[in-house]
């Protein structure tokens, strides 16, 4: 698998040198832009073409947070290295254990969730995730929590629009496409083909009453955007 080359090939030394390097000087700026290349390459060596549009709608100076879409493994190298700015992700705790990748992913202030509803657990991820935004990180968020098994959009975490209302950062919502067709979930095969990331227009949610209300507001923006084949059924 060209991506899974790539990734080993330039990933590893990256990590070995770059976390050590990033440690010293107290700052992961330069380690993140280079996994983000990284990542970029493995997936462009796969054969996918990645189409960006609505990048003029991510608001200036300002952190945010993306809510997109997830249908295949293939979303984050997709999507994160495509998005403005340095982000934290929103990912399940079992990553962080992955060696050299797990310390870089810590390094960067991403927030490990543990699945399974845990009160405490899931407060622990927002004040984290609030942590990050007041640093001046963005964070990317899969609200559906785990990839669709059949490429429709499905239902929404309350988590991640807690944090939106506790925070008051604008949402950015993400809508991706074609990646459902080139790695389908419970395959590792890869078919080379063109992914298709839309910003959607900034979303406040100050602008809502209640979480439900700006979930609600978030899921059908996201729902307008996707192709017919991948709107949600309910």
């Amino acid at each position: 698998m060209k991506l899974l080359l790539v990734y080993l090939t330039l990933g590893v030394p990256a990590g070995i040198i770059g976390i050590p390097y990033s440690f010293l000087v107290g700052n992961v700026k330069r380690l993140y832009r280079i996994a983000m290349w990284i990542a970029n390459a493995g997936v462009r060596a796969a054969g996918i073409r990645i189409e960006v549009s609505g990048l003029e709608n991510v608001p200036a100076g300002r952190p945010c947070i993306y809510m997109c879409n997830h249908v295949s493994n293939l979303d984050p190298p997709v999507v994160l290295p495509v998005l403005p700015g340095q982000c934290s992700v929103l990912l399940k705790k079992e990553l962080m254990s992955i060696p050299i990748l797990g310390r870089a992913m810590r390094m960067g202030d991403f927030v490990p969730v543990e699945r399974g509803g845990k009160r405490d657990a899931a407060q622990a991820s927002v004040v984290a995730a609030g942590k990050a935004l007041g640093d001046g990180l963005n964070i990317l968020v899969f609200p559906e929590g785990t990839r669709s098994k059949d490429g429709h959009l499905s239902t929404f975490k309350k988590g991640p629009f807690f944090l939106a209302m506790e925070t008051l950062a604008p949402v950015v919502p993400v809508a991706v496409s074609g990646t459902e067709k080139m790695m389908r979930k419970g395959s590792a095969a890869i078919t080379p083909g063109v992914a298709r990331v839309r910003l959607l227009p900034v979303i406040e949610p100050k602008d809502f009453e209640t979480r439900e209300d700006l979930l609600r507001a978030v899921r059908e923006e996201i729902a307008a955007a996707l192709p017919e084949e991948m709107k949600p059924l309910d």
